[in-house]
């Protein structure tokens, strides 16, 4: 039976600090839901699941796994499994000897502990290394086993600490997919902290955005990318990156460069200012022909061509954040470098924030 854990207004201020690292959280994970915390490096993600192991103190609010409060017991006694980016191996150990290491520190029989490391080695793949040290296995052969050493105390919480941060890139995504797959077949309730968004993208059931320890948004990986609640989150999600500017409003219309672009009746309802933030991925750019209405010109700076897909960068005019727009175009005939071409926005894939609160504004 999975657990749902629950985060009832836990807040983290460290001694002598004025700012929360973490403040005020809400957050439920569902029973067996592969949830990821991402943000961006001290944003308290990793105070969060920190607080829900209980190796961070919580100042106020309270933690609950299942039924129990755990907002103050000790690490040991609130039944959850911790993996680290460094995989504290024992090198002294075989693999099978750090696999079951914590169920013969608890006292489990010899016969018990053989049989819950041989499940774990074959759900894993590493049957035949339980008898290597360590130092003998690769880096994601030892991320193995750290997993190893977590499923076999068959806790009620999975708890990943930025597991897979010290693995070479092609080995990442190996075994992120590895980690997800396994967490789908375990059903056990898992709280993942990364601060790469593609990974917690691809990973989590549910994906929580977090910035300066608050909690932006919670959402499924489809949810936040196509109806992100914030500029923040907005820019914080995708790769590449959404395009986000600040632009003039005239009479119920954004000027974006030389185009006049109209919004919605609900947008330029809720403006309190003669401008608008406007957000827009580079999958929602079209490439037209000069003179087509709504269009603006883009000088093109470098184009990444990545065989399946391809983005160019241009450069318009100043009021974007980034200066630099991005635009995905046809890898098969991409404009050179330097040339003119001229894009119009999709209307049904703008977003539109508010250039006070930087909260997103109705657009229907």
């Amino acid at each position: 039976m999975s657990t749902p854990v629950v985060f009832d207004a836990a807040t983290r201020l460290y001694p002598g600090s004025t700012v929360p690292a973490v403040d005020r959280l809400d957050l439920a994970v569902a029973p067996g839901e592969f949830l990821a915390l991402v943000g961006p490096s001290g944003c308290g993600k990793s105070t969060s699941l920190r607080m829900l192991a209980g190796l961070e103190d919580v100042s106020s609010g309270s933690i609950r796994i299942g039924d129990r409060d755990v907002t103050h017991l000790r690490p040991k006694d609130r039944d959850i499994a911790m993996v680290f980016q460094n995989y504290a191996l024992y090198p002294h150990l075989t693999v099978g000897e750090n696999m079951g290491f914590a169920l013969k520190i608890a006292g489990v029989s010899k016969a018990e502990i053989s049989a819950r490391v041989a499940d774990a080695a074959r759900i894993l793949d590493l049957e035949r290394y339980l008898d290597r040290k360590p130092k003998a296995l690769s880096g994601g052969q030892r991320q193995r086993v750290a997993m190893g050493r977590a499923i076999v105390r068959e806790p009620q919480v999975f708890l990943m600490d930025e597991p897979l941060s010290n693995l070479d890139a092609k080995l990442r995504v190996s075994t992120r997919t590895e980690i997800a797959s396994l967490q789908r077949r375990l059903g056990i309730t898992t709280v993942y902290v990364t601060h790469d968004q593609v990974e917690a993208m691809t990973m989590g059931d549910r994906v929580a955005v977090l910035k300066d320890g608050v909690l932006q948004q919670v959402a499924a990986p489809l949810d936040l990318y196509d109806r992100p609640a914030n500029v923040f989150v907005a820019g914080f999600i995708g790769s590449p990156a959404m395009n986000l500017g600040t632009f003039p409003v005239e009479g119920g219309e954004a000027l974006v460069a030389e185009a006049r672009l109209p919004l919605p009746r609900a947008t330029t309802a809720a403006l309190t200012t003669g401008e608008v933030v406007l957000g827009f991925r580079p999958e929602a750019l079209e490439r037209v022909a000069a003179g087509t209405a709504g269009a603006f010109a883009a000088e093109v700076l470098v184009v990444e061509e990545l065989g399946s897909e391809a983005f160019l960068y241009g450069s318009i005019a100043a009021t974007l954040q980034n200066p630099q727009l991005v635009a995905k175009v046809e890898p098969r005939s991409v404009p050179p470098k330097g040339s003119v071409v001229h894009f119009r926005i999709d209307p049904q894939r703008l977003h539109a924030f508010s250039p006070v609160t930087g909260e997103a504004l109705p657009t229907a």
